[in-house]
């Protein structure tokens, strides 16, 4: 198999101890509209030779946004007017957007929402909550990862009885505004006095993983900001797995790679990493108290719906989601005028199998399964700035609140 040149890069680097760089990196957005370019660019994806894909190409008529370095432009220049591709420049200088992502100085000492944190930052901050609010919060270890490092889950609980609520975030390593959203959210569910927040704080059970992939997570901030996988050795080079393809429901069934240096690897097997299965114990262990799965990614401003693999059947309930998913939408629009768009994953995104939310609903019929795309649409990508951190969080919040009444609405749990 031929080495993709970013891949023997990115190994370089490790060995030498040094930080990734993307200087003058390009990011083109990309519209499939016939097979042949489709073909040309799924070839690419499997044998990219320094084109690093931000979506798989997996269907005409889809957008892919392709991240392509400074050597390959004038080949992508040549290529993109060959096929006749249309291609819209969104980020010109990758490595420019990661050294402005962070403030150059926290403004506040300790742990807040204007910076992003570290795996050690987070869990110091969830375990002193514990200790501040331990007759309502609790954390569990539930596994380590396959470098070591702890998985931790938190339950928040007011009173027995609640319908449970479930969110995992940070399945893609590279998507920081997913931990940082979720931390938020957990921080109002225990401190807000707006009546809205403290009736789903006080009325729903919360179970949540803050950081689903730890050695990912850890990968991007000490060496590949633009990391998406888990890091298991899975060839020479190729690291890692795309957790999110990796679940035991219709496994590599559309959108998924069985080429272990493509970010869409599914795996060599459903459920081959040590952290899909912490997740899929942990949910099991408590699918009797949950009612609503919840996976948070970004980035394209989405609320998708189940299921996402190929020639995706419509379940009972999906009108009932797509009626929340629309309250969701139109709440979570109207602080900063944010529009999100909705509806079944292979419809709205691309066609992608293997996910968790799918396994969710497709083994254990959880009664409602949604994942949010977060901010934005493309300008910053998987690079949004950190003090975009909490308008993100209060809007999708906002959208949680209205999620919530119209299921409520729709009778879908008593509370």
């Amino acid at each position: 198999m031929r080495i993709p040149f970013l891949v023997l890069a990115i190994s370089v680097a490790l060995i030498w101890g040094e930080r990734v760089r993307f200087d003058n990196y390009r990011v083109y957005d990309v519209t499939v509209a016939n097979e042949k370019q489709l073909q040309i660019l799924q070839h690419l994806e499997q044998f990219s030779d320094g084109y690093t894909f931000w979506d798989s190409p997996v269907q005409t008529g889809m957008k892919v946004s392709i991240m392509v370095p400074p050597h390959k432009i004038e080949d992508f220049y040549e290529l993109s007017s060959r096929l006749d591709m249309k291609t819209v420049l969104k980020i010109e200088n990758v490595q420019q957007l990661i050294d402005t992502e962070r403030p150059a100085r926290r403004k506040i000492e300790g742990f807040n929402w204007d910076d992003y944190h570290t795996l050690d930052e987070i869990y110091d901050w969830i375990d002193g909550l514990v200790e501040e609010y331990g007759s309502i919060l609790s954390v569990e270890l539930i596994g380590h990862s396959y470098e070591g490092r702890e998985i931790k889950a938190v339950k928040l609980s007011k009173k027995e009885g609640n319908p449970g609520i479930f969110i995992e975030s940070t399945i893609h390593a590279r998507e920081w505004i997913t931990s940082a959203t979720t931390t938020w959210i957990l921080n109002e569910l225990l401190t807000s006095t707006d009546p809205a927040v403290q009736e789903i704080a006080q009325n729903y059970d919360w179970y949540i993983l803050p950081v689903v992939n730890p050695d990912g997570f850890h990968y991007t901030k000490e060496t590949n900001r633009m990391w998406r996988k888990t890091r298991y050795p899975h060839s020479i080079l190729c690291y890692g797995v795309d957790m999110n393809r990796n679940f035991p429901h219709h496994w590599m069934d559309g959108g998924s790679s069985a080429n272990p240096c493509t970010d869409t690897y599914a795996g060599p097997e459903p459920a081959s990493e040590i952290e899909t299965k912490h997740l899929m114990d942990y949910f099991t262990d408590n699918k009797e108290n949950i009612h609503f799965y919840l996976s948070f990614h970004s980035y394209s401003q989405l609320i998708l719906l189940p299921y996402g693999y190929q020639n995706a059947e419509k379940v009972d309930r999906f009108y009932d989601w797509m009626d929340m998913a629309e309250a969701a939408a139109i709440a979570l629009s109207e602080r900063y005028g944010t529009l999100y768009k909705f509806g079944n994953t292979a419809d709205v995104l691309y066609i992608a199998s293997g996910s968790s939310r799918d396994w969710a609903l497709g083994f254990h019929d959880v009664p409602i399964a949604a994942s949010y795309e977060f901010r934005d649409t493309g300008n910053y990508g998987f690079l949004l700035p950190a003090e975009q951190i909490i308008p993100n969080s209060e809007e999708v919040l906002d959208s949680l609140v209205a999620f919530l009444a119209k299921a409520r609405e729709l009778n879908y749990f008593e509370v």
